[in-house]
C-alpha cells in the first residue's frame, strides 16, 4: 500500500494512455505522434500502466493516473475504467486512480460513477472539455457532477490550450473554448461540497483560472503540462501568496516527465517553505492521505 511518509512527491496529473495487448485505433498513432511533438517528449509510444508504476518507483513519487473517455468526439475507443483501475491496484504502492465518464453518457455515465466510486473507492473523475465537446457549466454534467460531491471524489478538470490536435488540420476539430476556466466558477458555486482541480497553468486565461480558485474555497491549481519555467509571473506571485496551499504539483506525463518539470521546478523562485507544499503536502490533505 501507499506509503506517503516516503514518497519524494505527489504527482496529480498522469495519463494511462491505452490498455496493454490492444491495439490502437486507427488514426491514434498519427494523434500520439504529433503530440510528442508538441510536448518536445520523449516517449514516441505511450507507456502502460505497469511501466508507468515501475517509472514512479524507481523515483519513490506517487502518481495519480486517469484515462480520457472522449469517445463521442474523437472516435478513439476509451481505455476501460475498470481495467485501468484493476491494473492500479496491482500498482497500489504507486499509482492512485482516478476515473473518466463523458458527460454526454448521461444517466448510464452517472450509474458508472456511481458504481465507481462504490466498488472501487475512486477518489476522482478527470474531465477533457475540449476534447469532450462540452462546457463544464452545462446542465447536461450536473447529474454526474452529483454524483461525484455525494461520493465525496474529486473532480480535476483540464484548463486553457491544449497540445491535443495541436497542428492537425482543424486541430483535429478541437474547440479550446470549453476550456476557458471561468466557467468553473459556475460549478464551483453549484457544488461547494465538491473539491475542483484546474489542471495546467490556464495559457490565455491564467488569471481567470487564479481569481476562481482564490474565490472558490474548493477549487485548486495543479501545474502539470507545462515546464515551471514557463510559468508566468503572476502565477509564481500565487504559488509563493494567496494560493500557495492549494498549488499541486502534476507532470502530465507521459508527455512531461517528472524529471524534467521538478529540475525546473527546482531552478523557480519559490519560498523554501512552500515547495513542500507544492510537491506532496497539498496533495496529501487534498486526498486525505
Amino acid at each position: 500500500m501507499l506509503n506517503p511518509d516516503d514518497l519524494v512527491a505527489i504527482d496529480i496529473h498522469t495519463h494511462a494512455e491505452e490498455p496493454c495487448g490492444s491495439h490502437p485505433d486507427d488514426g491514434y498513432d498519427d494523434f500520439q505522434a504529433r503530440m510528442a511533438e508538441y510536448f518536445g517528449s520523449p516517449n514516441k509510444h505511450p507507456p502502460t500502466v505497469p511501466e508507468t508504476a515501475a517509472y514512479y518507483r524507481a523515483k519513490k513519487i506517487a502518481a495519480v493516473i486517469f484515462p480520457v473517455d472522449a469517445e463521442r468526439e474523437t472516435g478513439f475507443r476509451r481505455y476501460n475504467n475498470d481495467e485501468m483501475i484493476e491494473i492500479t491496484r496491482q500498482n497500489s504502492d504507486v499509482l492512485i486512480p482516478f476515473a473518466s465518464i463523458d458527460p454526454h453518457k448521461g444517466k448510464l455515465g452517472v450509474r458508472e460513477a456511481k458504481r465507481l466510486i462504490a466498488d472501487y473507492g475512486i477518489k476522482g473523475f478527470k474531465f477533457h472539455p475540449t476534447m469532450q465537446g462540452f462546457y463544464p457549466n452545462d446542465r447536461l454534467a450536473y447529474p454526474l457532477y452529483e454524483a461525484i460531491q455525494e461520493g465525496g471524489a474529486i473532480a480535476l478538470f483540464h484548463t486553457g490550450q491544449t497540445g491535443v490536435g495541436s497542428g492537425m488540420p482543424g486541430g483535429m476539430g478541437m474547440r479550446l473554448k470549453f476550456s476557458n476556466p471561468i466557467y468553473m466558477d459556475d460549478v464551483a458555486a453549484d457544488f461547494p461540497d465538491m473539491k475542483i482541480i484546474l489542471a495546467h497553468p490556464s495559457f490565455p486565461w491564467q488569471e481567470e483560472a487564479l481569481s476562481v480558485a482564490t474565490h472558490k474555497p474548493n477549487v485548486y491549481i495543479d501545474l502539470s503540462g507545462w515546464s515551471p519555467k514557463y510559468f508566468p509571473p503572476i502565477l509564481v506571485r500565487y504559488i509563493n501568496g494567496l494560493l500557495q496551499d492549494k498549488m499541486l504539483f502534476g507532470s502530465d506525463w507521459p508527455v512531461i516527465t517528472p524529471d524534467r518539470w521538478l529540475a525546473d521546478f527546482a531552478k523557480l523562485e519559490i519560498r523554501d517553505e512552500i515547495r513542500p507544499k507544492v510537491l506532496k503536502q497539498n496533495a496529501r490533505k487534498l486526498l486525505g492521505i
